[in-house]
């Protein structure tokens, strides 16, 4: 189980049918019901895609500065030279701006930090390096909104910067020629959400003209479509717009170093969504600049030579699998230090090694973050200071936790769900200690517990078809504000358990009535996952097509997997029966036979549930629980004799029993060999109806 607590959404029966009735089909009507898309009217609305991008880029602040500066550039044949960053957004944003300048015949520099050596962000060696070629404009894409000293250092050069980004700002903006981003506080831009590729595509939009706009983002909608996902921006407004118009023109697309990745990852004709993106392309993209080589992947993107591109869709991919390896050795080393904190140090996991590729510490921090649901701090460690990657959780601002620790920062930059920072080593300790307390303050001190939002829980299997799948990808894109649905199928049977990849993996046969699944949980071990064949169990999955030799089939992938909260007809049956005992009302001289036991049994229900109570209180999943001590106990009827149990134990004063939903929290009060079990109301009514 790998979240705490299943939040499911139960849309209204009556949305569901108008929607289904308008000719939605059911999945569909489902997901949309749950997101409060209720009528067909809305569903129509919601469903639609623009094939452009309706506002006009000059509502940002500062971009008729930006154009005016950058055509006189062009026009005077300077140098111009683009500043990126190494992520998958700074590097489609490089790529994007650079074939457009050079397609107006402009002279062109490029530069992407290197994340190790040249950290994130402007610098002045870079920007002394850059004047030293020539350039006498500087255009940042998706960075430099926090580089109020380095814009200094250009200007004192000579050179002459226009800042593009989309981060948050600081109270004071770096005095460049044009600072365009839609968070500046005075933009009047209406949709705040561009990632840095989409700044850079308006910027581009805003070059060519009204004129040339519809020709620019058909050209350069697969690039930002790519940045746009993998920065996990809000998927709504003109972001939404970006990413599906990007998704067609992906497969066809002039960049054929996209082409020869999209072949070398295996996705060469097939249909390309926004989750092929987020965990196909991205990680490869992105694996150059995390291994140091993000140049490796900008001249990927912006070869026109096909076998050149061939060879660099290799080398990328191979790097992604070097990456893959580091990744998983950090992380292991990161779960031991955690085992080592505090329990006041685990509201923000903040952890440091001179070991840890730096490179890869913010993956690593997004799956510690899912993982112990707070925020992680990964710091890589060299020289005396530490340079550090952090992610968010559960909507947590990274940005205004950091602005609150700046005293022990040397600098800090990024936005609310994921940023970087450097720190000397020897505020490490401080910084643990007040980020923890910042959190706590923040949270009300509640210990954070995993959720994980499930848009419905599945009434009918039956309709749980590939057809059915398919037609849920009319809610593409999906991204941050529109998820990919999540469905629960509660009650269901496990089958088989079945090991793949090497024991990585999970290979599931779910059953609930006569209908019966495949499923795959990836990234979980059979210790790791608890469940046995014929273990009843819920489970919440995406669903998605799996082609095996041809064949086309239904397969749920897991994203959770859990002991059934919902009772089987025969649980639910001895709970109503104990009940009836409890109220006193009549029962058959065969429910009697069922509900008696002998003091032995008792005594067995007792040690089992010591034995689950170790530390004499806890709280715990209900029905699962029960099981457990049935399981204990063993023999037939015991789940009816564990939930009688439990009712004389409270009734005698051994247990406190609080029914919270789903969960009970008991504590032991007792000891069964002081109590006199004769006098137990609920065993005397067995007796007397026996009797009678």
């Amino acid at each position: 189980m790998k979240y705490q607590k299943w939040n499911i959404g139960a849309p209204l029966e009556e949305d569901v049918a108008a929607l289904r009735e308008a000719g939605y089909p059911y999945l569909m009507a489902l997901v949309l019901a749950a997101r409060g898309v209720a009528s067909p009217e809305t569903a129509a609305e919601f469903l639609d895609r623009d094939r452009k991008l309706t506002l006009s880029p000059m509502l940002m602040r500062d971009m008729d500065k930006a154009v005016a500066r950058i055509q006189k550039a062009i026009a005077g044949g300077e140098t111009i030279a683009v500043f990126g960053d190494y992520d998958v957004d700074g590097i489609t944003s490089t790529v994007l701006l650079m074939d457009y300048l050079k397609s107006c015949g402009a002279k062109c520099l490029r530069y992407i930090p290197r994340r190790i050596e040249d950290g994130y962000g402007l610098s002045k060696p870079a920007i002394q390096s850059l004047r030293d070629q020539g350039a006498t404009l500087m255009i940042t894409v998706d960075c430099g909104i926090t580089g109020n000293e380095e814009v200094d250092f250009a200007a004192s050069l000579g050179l002459d910067v226009v800042v593009t980004d989309h981060h948050e700002c600081k109270e004071e903006l770096p005095a460049a020629v044009a600072v365009v981003d839609p968070h500046r506080p005075d933009c009047p831009y209406p949709f705040k959400f561009l990632a840095g590729c989409g700044v850079a595509l308006k910027l581009v939009l805003a070059l060519g003209g009204e004129n040339r706009e519809d020709a620019l983002f058909a050209r350069y909608s697969a690039l930002a479509a790519i940045g746009t996902v993998a920065d996990v921006m809000r998927m709504e407004g003109e972001n939404r717009a970006i990413v599906a118009c990007g998704l067609e023109a992906l497969p066809h697309t002039d960049f054929v170093g996209v082409r020869a990745l999209l072949r070398e990852a295996g996705l060469e004709e097939k249909p390309v969504t926004s989750i092929q993106i987020g965990f196909v392309l991205s990680p490869r993209i992105n694996a150059a600049g995390r291994m140091g080589a993000a140049d490796l992947a900008a001249d990927l993107l912006e070869t026109r030579d096909l076998a050149r591109a061939e060879e660099l869709a290799r080398e990328l991919c191979e790097l992604n699998r070097e990456r893959q390896a580091v990744e998983q050795a950090i992380c292991a080393d990161a779960v031991r230090q955690i085992q080592a904190l505090r329990q006041e140090e685990r509201s923000a996991l903040v952890l440091a090694s001179e070991k840890w590729h730096q490179g890869v510490v913010g993956i690593v921090a997004s799956r510690l973050s899912e993982k112990y649901s707070c925020p992680s701090f990964m710091i890589h460690l060299k020289d005396g200071t530490g340079r550090g990657s952090c992610r968010s959780y559960g909507g947590f601002n990274l940005f205004a936790a950091l602005e609150s620790c700046a005293d022990l920062l040397d600098g800090f930059g990024g936005h609310e769900l994921a940023a970087g920072f450097t720190i000397p080593e020897d505020n490490i300790e401080d910084f643990r200690t007040r980020m923890n307390r910042y959190v706590r303050s923040v949270t009300g001190g509640e210990p954070p517990v995993s959720s994980l939002d499930v848009d419905a829980a599945v009434s009918s299997p039956a309709e749980l078809t590939l057809e059915e799948a398919e037609q849920l990808e009319r809610l593409e894109p999906y991204g941050a504000g529109n998820p990919r649905p999540v469905f629960a199928l509660l009650g269901a049977t496990a089958e088989a358990v079945q090991p793949v990849g090497q024991g990585k993996h999970l290979k599931l046969r779910l059953s609930k009535g006569v209908s019966r699944f495949d499923a795959i949980f990836f990234s979980v071990t059979a210790e790791e996952c608890g469940i046995v064949p014929g273990s009843r169990v819920d489970a919440a999955f995406y669903l998605q097509a799996n082609t095996f030799r041809g064949n086309t089939t239904l397969q749920l992938q897991l994203v959770d997997v859990r002991p059934s909260l919902s009772p089987s007809r025969s649980e639910a049956a001895a709970q109503a029966l104990v009940g009836r005992l409890v109220r006193g009302e009549s029962l058959t001289r065969q429910e009697l036979a069922r509900l008696k036991a002998s003091p032995s049994q008792y005594q067995d229900c007792w040690k089992a549930l010591t034995e689950l109570l170790r530390q004499g209180k806890a709280r715990k999943e209900r029905l699962p629980f029960l099981r457990s001590i049935a399981a204990r106990i063993g023999g037939s009827e015991s789940f009816l004799r564990a939930y009688l149990a439990l009712a004389v134990f409270k009734e005698r004063g051994l247990v406190s029993l609080t029914r919270e939903g789903d969960w009970l929290a008991m504590y032991l009060m007792g000891d069964p060999e002081n109590v006199t079990w004769d006098d137990c109301p609920y065993l005397l009514r067995l007796r007397e109806k026996e009797a009678t």
